[in-house]
């Protein structure tokens, strides 16, 4: 993962999502998911050996998508890690130290922090509603978008993303992180030509594509 993707993100990657019907509060996590506090608490003193981080990274990946609905203990447990750790941004990029699941759910949210960022650009809005006058539904995304183009439309895909995860449908959220992608470089020089501080909004997609692709490979 680039550090230019990741300075372009906010801090907060944890954040309550919505959509048209459903909100991130609506999910909790299975029974089963939780940390293994020995691990926790070998890492938080920086006692954990290798194997041991993976697994605890593996761990936080499959919580994260639950992360408004975590029970006390649960909750706890992560904040312990934040603090070791430091903000949202540095989690991820922890995460994404370690292969498989935990390097591409890191890679993911910080997909989704970029959708954050350029839900409500003007810029970025008028040129999807206008690419969609053309095509109603970019290819790939037909399931996920309502007929209506405003501020929540990117929003309302990472929460889509997120929920993917949440249910293990690793393969579905990354096919929707890629064909967005795609959707927002195809628009990128429209909205860019609307207001040039759109910037570098293809080039972002581009390599969010790639970092994406590549995590995946190793699951």
């Amino acid at each position: 993962m680039r550090n230019r993707t990741l300075s372009k993100i906010g801090t907060q990657l944890l954040r309550l999502r919505h959509d048209s019907s459903q909100s991130s509060q609506d999910r909790a996590a299975p029974a089963d998911y939780g940390l293994d506090h020995r691990q926790v608490t070998e890492f938080v003193a920086g006692t954990l050996d290798a194997v041991g981080e993976a697994a605890l990274a593996h761990q936080v990946a499959r919580l994260l998508p639950f992360h408004w609905t975590w029970p006390h203990r649960v909750a706890e447990e992560m904040s312990q890690i934040m603090d070791h750790i430091g903000d949202q941004r540095e989690l991820v990029a922890w995460l994404d130290r370690h292969p498989g699941l935990p390097r591409l759910v890191a890679r993911l949210y910080v997909f989704m922090g970029l959708l954050d960022t350029y839900s409500a650009v003007p810029a970025v809005v008028t040129a999807m509603r206008e690419y969609r006058e053309r095509t109603p539904y970019p290819p790939g995304l037909e399931p996920y978008l309502v007929p209506a183009t405003d501020d929540d439309t990117l929003a309302s895909i990472a929460f889509k993303v997120e929920e993917l995860l949440g249910e293990e449908r690793t393969r579905e959220a990354v096919e929707l992180a890629l064909a967005t992608a795609a959707w927002l470089q195809q628009i990128a020089p429209r909205a860019r030509e609307l207001n040039p501080e759109v910037g570098d909004l293809n080039e972002l997609m581009g390599q969010a594509r790639q970092d994406v692709r590549a995590a995946e490979a190793d699951i």
